[in-house]
């Protein structure tokens, strides 16, 4: 098995953002942060094989980096802001009958071949109550960036923010098992592995739709 590299430095990169920006506010070079991000754009951007998004990575190097030389602080906070908000597009369309079915619903269908009456109503369900933890988010950081010292900013999106999805996710899949009592649930294990190799193909069949 080959080691995707780039995407686990990326991933690190994601995770660890919110202490390197803090510390870089400290330390005078908030700047350090957002430009790893952007190097990570440009280079998804040169080796892109579509005009799209080459256009669309380049365009967020771009506006990333000339808010970098001008509004620092602010461009590396705003990063959360711009993830959650994406996040909340990507399940609120599928909420839209045009671009039906629910984004929970398509995951599911990975695992099951048919579903139990009740089951696409839930999943629905479902995608509401995540497309609003995400707007709820979305709203958090942005006041955060804008108003709260950065110390705020930090514990929210960098460990705030991962114990609540973690908190809803274990919710829910307890509760999963109370509603459908005689369904054969995956262990957390097997749909997290489904959830990672197919989320790509989900998002891109998402945009496409």
């Amino acid at each position: 098995m080959t080691l995707n590299l780039p995407a686990i430095l990326k991933t690190l990169i994601g995770l660890l953002y919110p202490y390197l920006v803090y510390k870089g506010i400290q330390a005078g070079v908030v700047w350090f942060a957002p430009l790893m991000i952007i190097g990570f754009y440009s280079y998804q951007a040169v080796n892109a094989t579509d005009d799209k998004t080459r256009f669309t990575k380049g365009g967020i190097a771009a506006v990333m980096f000339v808010g970098v030389i001008f509004y620092q602080a602010l461009t590396a906070k705003l990063l959360p802001v711009v993830i959650q908000l994406m996040l909340m597009h990507f399940f609120g369309k599928t909420l839209l009958k045009e671009h039906g079915p629910s984004l929970i619903e398509r995951f599911v269908r990975l695992e099951f071949a048919e579903f139990p009456p009740g089951v696409v109503e839930y999943c629905r369900l479902l995608t509401i109550i995540w497309t609003g933890f995400f707007a709820f988010n979305f709203f958090v950081c942005l006041w955060l960036a804008f108003f709260a010292p950065a110390s705020w900013w930090a514990i929210y999106t960098g460990v705030g923010i991962f114990i609540l999805t973690g908190a809803l996710m274990i919710g829910e899949y307890i509760y999963r098992h109370f509603k459908f009592p005689e369904l054969e649930i995956p262990d957390v294990k097997s749909s997290v592995k489904s959830m990672v190799s197919n989320c790509q193909s989900i998002w891109q069949d998402v945009h496409s739709g």
